[in-house]
């Protein structure tokens, strides 16, 4: 192709020094029937007869599978093929490698200015966010002509769709903030206002009903015949509560979620309209009043199931799993941020202030861990029946695992998954540490040091492909006991350990793509972007090339998940916030909650009061910050 106008060098020196799908793609756009991937040069008749030295040949391994080198008839605006004979050639038009020699080259070298430091073209970064903007509009739900949300999942390559094709509150967060930075507001704004119609709807499973406040996982819009006339058909939101879910489990972080971009909302568009109406207020309070509600509890962390949050599945999570503390200790702020102060709230307001208190306290003190406190943990004596006792919840030091000795760092250290008593989860978890950062529920040198760890483990927290869900996987007995065998949680993969691009911005808010987008969040607001660029620039590598999967398999995130739909909405969504906050990190700030300095003044009065002085008969002490 190239010789003809003499460009094979140029040509050839692309393929050694950047990706040689970038090549393909930037020359031409050249995509299959289907629109799934680019076709090699080599299916458009260049002829290869000595493979091992044709660096043509080298790409069709980097660019689409062997089943898809195929010749084709073809017609778009830089390669034409006249005939699939052999050896036949095809005219690439001179206009187009003019582009490509002075937009990538001078004198025969990459210009330095349109590449980044690991080797894409900025060209090619600009193609993907392009690319991924029409994936993510082409998601948009309607309801009655308005735009109300995003599908889990736009994946023609399978027949199952399950609920992929539904709309759902966790997974739109990313598409929603998105939209937000894009200056998109109506669909969060619909959005936000069309799920709150859905929280007063009766949702019932076996004759039982759960709170008021609960919100549903998700919904699908339906078309239904209208009431009395067959010929005419109305639109209806369908939603599920959690009744049709795999394992029946109800969406503890919904709700949470819900708040959360009602804040953004507000903030990000002015508009502070919608969080002060009556139903929206309505709404806000009871999702707190569910949340924090009087139980048998002593700790003031919430008390879920299994697979009620991101982690869906059963992962041995039940109890107080860390990702819904974060969330709830964020929509805790955001909620007190939001509420009108009237008398009928006072109570609420009351109740609010103490759970933040005692959850940023017990989190803080309990949660972390570093190399320091295992090996206080390590010299832990066991059942002490005293108020002042140091081993409080009574952990067994034999239960350290051997991964976690070697794992831990000197500089670094992060929030336990679970804690309960006589337990401890000591598997690391990206999202319920990373929104940790974003919500300030860890201090800001717990926040620093988590970032470190993220840096020093880099090659088992993010090898390949950002970001994993959890480390370490559970394996062999353990697996079959705690999953119960579970066929699609298998070891290095889905929620046991396998890595999620949408994780990945709010990594950038601290310091770092359910993680891009967490990992990016959580990067800026400690002023440590570097994190994030480094995840953001892994992930162009590969994801577009891929079909921007759920989640990758293996534990350097190689594979593509053997059940991951493809085109997953919240990887795209993730990706492209994760590309925005980095351009405008001060954008960041309609998720991030700072440190209130009333919060940490209570928190200080908690520390320095002795186990005897709480114990006492006086009535409960509330804080009024």
């Amino acid at each position: 192709v190239a010789a003809a106008s003499g460009q094979l060098g140029l040509l050839a020196f692309h393929t050694m020094s950047i990706p040689t799908s970038e090549m393909i793609l930037r020359t031409g756009n050249c995509w299959n029937s289907v629109g799934s991937y680019p076709q090699p040069l080599m299916s458009y008749g260049v002829k290869t007869t000595s493979p091992s030295s044709n660096p043509l040949y080298k790409m069709r391994k980097y660019v689409v599978p062997r089943t898809a080198f195929r010749m084709f008839h073809r017609s778009c605006k830089c390669l034409r093929l006249n005939s699939v004979g052999d050896g036949a050639a095809a005219a690439l038009d001179l206009q187009e490698v003019e582009k490509l020699k002075h937009g990538h080259a001078t004198n025969g070298h990459l210009d330095p200015n349109l590449v980044s430091k690991d080797g894409i073209s900025h060209s090619r970064t600009d193609f993907i966010e392009e690319e991924a903007w029409n994936l993510l509009k082409k998601s948009v739900v309607y309801y009655c002509g308005n735009p109300i949300g995003t599908i889990a999942a736009n994946d023609v390559s399978t027949s199952s769709v399950l609920n992929y094709d539904q709309v759902f509150i966790r997974d739109f967060i990313p598409s929603g903030v998105a939209f937000l930075l894009k200056g998109e507001y109506d669909i969060v704004r619909n959005f936000i206002l069309y799920t709150l119609q859905l929280q007063s709807w009766e949702k019932t499973m076996d004759c039982y009903s759960p709170g008021q406040g609960l919100m549903p996982a998700s919904f699908k819009v339906r078309t239904v015949p209208l009431d009395g006339d067959d010929s005419a058909t109305e639109e209806i939101l369908d939603p599920d509560f959690g009744e049709a879910a795999i394992g029946r489990v109800a969406p503890v972080d919904s709700g949470l979620w819900w708040i959360i971009l009602l804040r953004a909302y507000g903030k990000c568009s002015g508009d502070l309209s919608v969080q002060e109406r009556i139903d929206v207020q309505t709404g806000i309070k009871m999702i707190l009043k569910l949340c924090l509600a009087d139980g048998f509890d002593m700790f003031p962390t919430l008390l879920v199931t299994d697979g009620s949050c991101m982690i869906d599945r059963r992962m041995g999570i039940h109890g107080h799993p860390l990702e819904i503390q974060a969330l709830f200790y964020s929509a805790l702020l955001c909620a007190r941020e939001m509420l009108a102060p009237d008398d009928s709230s006072a109570d609420l307001f009351r109740a609010l202030n103490n759970r933040l208190v005692a959850l940023s306290f017990h989190i803080r003190e309990y949660y972390w861990i570093d190399m320091k406190k295992l090996n206080i943990i390590y010299r832990y004596k066991t059942e002490e029946y005293s108020y002042d006792a140091v081993n409080k919840f009574n952990i067994y030091p034999d239960q350290i695992p051997s991964w976690l000795v070697e794992f831990m760092p000197n500089k670094g250290g992060y929030l336990i998954g679970n804690l309960q008593p006589a337990h401890m989860d000591f598997r690391f978890f990206s999202l319920g540490n990373l929104w940790s950062i974003v919500s300030s529920l860890a201090t800001v040198d717990q926040s620093h040091a988590i970032l470190d760890l993220i840096e020093v483990k880099w090659p088992e927290l993010v090898a390949e492909m950002p970001l994993k869900i959890c480390y370490p996987t559970l394996e062999g007995e353990e697996w079959r006991i705690i999953t119960g065998s579970d066929p699609k949680n298998t070891p290095w993969s889905y929620h046991n350990g396998g890595s999620w691009p949408t994780l990945l911005w709010q990594d950038c808010f601290t310091d770092k793509l359910k993680g891009l987008f967490q990992l990016t969040m959580a990067c800026i607001k400690m002023n440590r972007p570097g994190i994030a660029e480094r995840a953001v620039e892994m992930a162009e590598r590969r994801i577009l090339g891929d079909k921007w999967p759920e989640y990758y398999d293996t534990k350097r995130g190689r594979f593509v998940g053997k059940q991951s739909r493809l085109f997953q909405t919240w990887s795209i969504a993730g990706y492209l916030v994760s590309k925005l906050l980095l351009a405008k990190p001060e954008a960041a700030k309609i998720l991030i909650n700072e440190e209130d300095s009333e919060l940490v003044s209570a928190f200080s009065w908690m520390i320095s009061s002795s186990p005897r002085r709480k114990r006492s008969r006086k009535p409960k002490q509330s804080f009024i910050i």
